[in-house]
């Protein structure tokens, strides 16, 4: 059995160098890069002189999966093109790790699913590197345990994701319809709602206002209030844009026994109650009473090693077959929650999930007609783009 797991680095932008970056320096025990694509020449050239003359680069995504030179793809390329590469590498018997989000809209991911799951063999893994942060395990922990009682009541304002102009004009495809495919919910934000609906799980209605272009010259969302009602009756509130400044990172459980605080990803305190609020609120003897409650700062175990623990999971799974962080297949439910919030501003209503593919794709592909992406060599995402 091989002790080393050879992968290919599809996208050399950002999160592409990050990831080359952090298994050259070995961050990820057991995994080396086998090789790397990138249509820009200066990107690979910058991984010439990371990775030396021996790790073969490519030009095209699908020449390095059919390449035969790595066992494993990791697939960091614009939006629209994640499902198809992965089906690709799973067609050639590799396996894959999808940088987020899985796709643009869920029709297109729930075809790449429905072709994982006939790939049984073969390990596909989602990057939700957020799912490593101690904070968000002992509140999903604590959630799902059942000792606080059930939600009541769910709010992240999650504003602190700032961006000049000079950002969105850093690449033709950025905060484009026909490029990226959305905004603010598609790009900075597929972490925070996987992990609203891994934390919480998820609502069956959704009612959203997405401003498009609101405070920079963008033709996607920046600006984004979301109302979500839960099957028990909880509601919720999800509050992003790339605007504020300062922004607030602020997500708010509240729950029978108490009420969870997480601030800025790194604190976790619980109010908790001395007796559930269900109770309290028939048997409470005065008009003005309130359940007694006293405040917990939550310790954790302190982990939190974000992209290169996603990667040592990856790795795991595939030499010694233990779970992954996050399943590919999972990567379709926090897509599904910006769908439904795309959705519903651009219907003016309530949509209740699961929603319609068929019309979400037809209302998109009505932006993509129409968005400022036009240029020839910015389309051409078969080959390997990157962030």
């Amino acid at each position: 059995m091989a002790d080393k797991v050879r992968i290919g680095i599809i996208g050399i932008g950002n999160m592409g160098r990050s990831h080359i970056s952090s298994i050259a320096e070995g961050r990820v025990p057991g995994m080396e890069i086998g090789a790397a694509a990138d249509r820009l020449e200066d990107r690979r050239n910058w991984a010439k002189t990371v990775l030396g003359e021996s790790v073969p680069l490519f030009s095209d995504g699908i020449e390095l999966i059919k390449s035969k030179s790595v066992d494993a793809v990791l697939v960091a390329v614009p939006h629209y093109q994640h499902p198809p590469l992965v089906i690709e590498a799973l067609k050639n018997g590799l396996h894959a790790m999808c940088e987020k989000p899985a796709g643009v809209y869920t029709k297109q991911v729930r075809e790449m699913n429905e072709f994982a799951a006939t790939k049984k063999d073969l390990a596909f893994g989602m990057m939700f590197n957020q799912r490593t942060n101690c904070v968000f395990r002992k509140m999903r922990e604590l959630v799902k345990g059942g000792s606080l009682g059930a939600i009541k009541r769910v709010s992240w304002i999650i504003t602190d994701w700032y961006r000049p102009q000079i950002y969105y004009d850093s690449g033709a495809w950025r905060a484009t319809w026909e490029g990226e495919g959305g905004g603010v919910l598609l790009n900075q934000c597929p972490h925070n709602l996987d992990l609203l609906q891994w934390i919480c799980g998820m609502p069956e209605k959704v009612r959203a206002f997405c401003h498009n272009g609101k405070w920079h010259d963008i033709e996607v969302e920046d600006d984004v209030t979301a109302y979500l009602e839960y099957p028990n009756g909880a509601t919720g509130t999800f509050i992003t844009s790339t605007a504020d400044a300062p922004g607030t990172n602020r997500f708010e459980i509240t729950l029978e026994m108490g009420k969870l605080v997480c601030e800025d990803t790194r604190s976790l305190k619980l109010h908790r109650l001395d007796v559930s609020e269900r109770e309290f609120v028939k048997t409470a003897k005065a008009a003005f009473d309130s359940p007694p409650w006293k405040l917990e700062e939550i310790a954790t175990d302190g982990q939190n090693e974000q992209h290169a623990g996603i990667l040592k999971a990856f790795t795991n799974r595939i030499l010694n077959g233990t779970p992954l962080t996050a399943e590919g297949s999972e990567g379709i439910f926090g897509l599904t929650l910006s769908n439904a919030m795309h959705l519903s501003s651009w219907l003016d209503k309530t949509v209740t999930l699961p929603i319609d593919e068929e019309l979400f794709l037809a209302e998109l592909n009505k932006r993509r007609a129409n968005s400022r992406h036009k240029t020839v060599e910015d389309k051409v995402f078969d080959t390997a783009g990157s962030y």
